[in-house]
């Protein structure tokens, strides 16, 4: 898992979290260490306004 040094916003204990438990069997993660420990530390999470609700009622609607 590369974890490049980015927005903050991006930089989530979330994201880090999906990156680890999607590994099959065997995880490397390729940054910095203040990076992942920026990531560990943070719970900040913001609503992600995607439309895939939309977009699913309106596929399968049709």
């Amino acid at each position: 898992m590369v974890v490049p040094p980015s927005s903050p916003m991006l930089l989530t204990r979330n994201l880090l979290y999906t990156g680890i438990t999607r590994a099959k069997k065997l995880l490397i993660i390729i940054g910095n260490e203040n990076v992942v420990n920026y990531m560990i530390n943070n719970i900040d999470s913001k609503k992600r306004n995607t439309g895939l609700e939309y977009k699913l009622k309106n596929y399968f609607s049709t």
